[in-house]
């Protein structure tokens, strides 16, 4: 078989897989937190009809290796972790960090602990600061924040203090987590604008609660009353839609003409 047809067969699986990450990419463009991917092409190991010859100086030169390439794979899918844009809400529990960070969530104790950049939280019946799907969201000691019956309103700092209102006066009622990664695109995505700890992430996949807009740690300001959106740029998306839509084309087109030449060898004995 004409090896131009199964690299044609190749590309086409990569541009097919191109357009996937497109396609969840645009569909949340609207999504609080979200961080776009992208997918990078390597080649395949070409097959050497001929090695390299090594040049005899006043005798002869070398001679380049002739190597015939086999099609092209995926390299990688990444992760793009720049900042999204911040969008005001004016509610107190909508926190974006601006800069490196991630917020910490769990279902309660002893259970996963999973990192989020969605700052769309919420209080729970029972005062305790969630996010749209229930998991409590933990303060710097890794336990849920939850507000005294006596604290009548609140305000959060930009280190992530919680300073609590009551008749009293104000007192703190707890200080935000944020846990720092050294490798963001390490992160496994989990659905629910979650993600999972590595070891690919960080050393032995392990991280410790952090205080916001720590100079020292490089942790992010919490802006509270502003969510920070996707980072996905629609421009760019529908440029590389275009550019993977042709992609596949030329590569079915490689297809095509590969059986039509092997559609002549057919008939050369009639």
């Amino acid at each position: 078989m004409l090896r131009s047809m199964y690299s044609g067969v190749s590309g086409m699986r990569g541009f097919q897989t191109k357009l996937d990450v497109i396609g969840n990419n645009i569909a949340n463009v609207n999504t609080v937190g979200f961080k776009a991917g992208r997918v990078m092409f390597q080649d395949i190991l070409s097959q050497t009809v001929s090695g390299v010859t090594a040049p005899e100086e006043g005798v002869r030169g070398g001679v380049n290796a002739k190597q015939v390439g086999l099609g092209v794979s995926i390299g990688s899918i990444d992760t793009i972790h720049t900042p999204g844009s911040a969008m005001t809400t004016n509610q107190s529990t909508d926190l974006r960090i601006d800069g490196d960070g991630f917020f910490v969530v769990s279902a309660g104790d002893g259970t996963e602990q999973m990192l989020t950049r969605a700052g769309n939280f919420t209080l729970d019946a029972s005062r305790q600061l969630v996010n749209g799907d229930g998991l409590f969201v933990l303060a710097q000691g890794g336990e849920p924040i939850v507000l005294d019956e006596a604290v009548t309103s609140f305000s959060i700092s930009q280190n992530g203090t919680i300073i609590g209102v009551t008749a009293d006066g104000q007192v703190e009622v707890a200080q935000l987590g944020i846990a720092k990664v050294v490798n963001p695109s390490g992160l496994e995505k989990l659905g629910g604008n979650l993600y999972r700890m590595t070891v690919n992430a960080n050393p032995e996949g392990e991280f410790e609660l952090l205080t916001a807009n720590d100079p020292e740690s490089g942790t992010g300001a919490i802006i509270a009353g502003q969510l920070e959106m996707s980072n996905v740029d629609l421009t760019a998306e529908f440029t590389e839609m275009i550019v993977a839509q042709r992609g596949f084309q030329a590569n079915s087109r490689i297809i095509t003409t590969s059986d039509e030449i092997l559609q002549e060898v057919v008939n050369l004995k009639r």
